[in-house]
């Protein structure tokens, strides 16, 4: 194709994964312990390790992907005469999003005969790999960049995130649930079941007692929500931090109750970007469904 498929590492899925689909991607960064990291899928560091860390109580803190960062990365694709087509971390968890396009403006100005198109997913983690996998399809497909685009910003919507965890200090900690509330869940066994909101923003939508009523709700959540109901056979993503019964019991309730699902469900490690924010203790479910 003309055009190339960019995002960025947040996607959560593997770097293998999207060098099959032919889609070019950028690190966020991440700091622990006085040292600084890309968020390069536990090439750097593992995985295992980073969470280790984590839960022994280091505070990694995230940084995004800059205008001169973004600029370096798209620089061969546009000297090579293709166009970009640039997948972002929802904006309503990241400035990321400005960022592309600040530095799509600037670079326009030396490749005007060149197509830079940012599009803002309103997805986090393998919602966001999710959707990129839509696009390289469609592009797959022959679809061309102004169609891929306009499609991106209806397809956006119908990508549903639902997840939890069983340890809140990482929210607590990012100010994204309050202390006394966080304490109080803590102390009662109670997993807050989350979504993105239709504006890409983080937002609880239910309390639940024990981690084994959360994983048996988010199935349910997904049997109302997907599209054709029980009869969904699109993508099936989960992705989880350092828990992986929390995240195979999930995939076993959706198996059983999806029988047309297309593949199986897919399971992705959490990288170090969202987990520094999410902690170590957390699953999340995604699907094409209800806005």
């Amino acid at each position: 194709m003309d055009y190339v498929i960019t995002c960025c590492s947040t996607v959560d899925l593997t770097a293998e994964r999207l060098a099959e689909r032919n889609v070019k991607w950028v690190p966020f960064h991440f700091h622990l312990n006085g040292k600084d990291y890309p968020d390069d899928f536990g090439n750097s560091m593992s995985l295992e390790e980073f969470y280790r860390r984590e839960k022994a109580g280091e505070k990694p803190t995230t940084s995004q992907v800059n205008v001169d960062e973004y600029i370096a990365f798209w620089t061969p694709f546009l000297e090579k005469g293709q166009d970009i087509f640039h997948a972002a971390l929802s904006s309503g968890i990241s400035g990321t999003y400005n960022s592309a396009c600040i530095a799509a403006g600037e670079i326009r100005e030396k490749y005007p005969e060149r197509k830079i198109l940012v599009l803002d997913t309103l997805c986090a983690s393998a919602g966001f790999g999710l959707i990129v996998e839509e696009f390289a399809d469609r592009r797959d497909e022959g679809m061309g960049i102004d169609d891929l685009f306009e499609y991106g910003m209806k397809l956006r919507g119908s990508v549903n995130h639902w997840f939890f965890t069983s340890d809140l200090t990482s929210l607590i900690r990012g100010g994204r649930i309050s202390v006394a509330a966080g304490t109080v869940a803590n102390i009662l066994g109670i997993c807050p079941v989350m979504t993105v909101n239709e504006k890409g923003g983080l937002e609880v939508s239910q309390k639940v007692r024990t981690k084994k009523r959360a994983c048996q709700e988010v199935v349910n959540i997904m049997e109302r929500r997907a599209q054709n109901g029980k009869d969904y056979n699109g993508r099936c993503y989960i992705s989880y931090s350092n828990c992986p019964e929390d995240a195979e019991c999930v995939k076993v309730g959706i198996e059983e109750r999806f029988p047309a699902l297309k593949d199986k469900v897919q399971l992705f490690r959490i990288g170090t970007t969202i987990g520094s924010h999410t902690g170590d203790a957390t699953v999340a479910l995604f699907f094409l469904g209800e806005p």
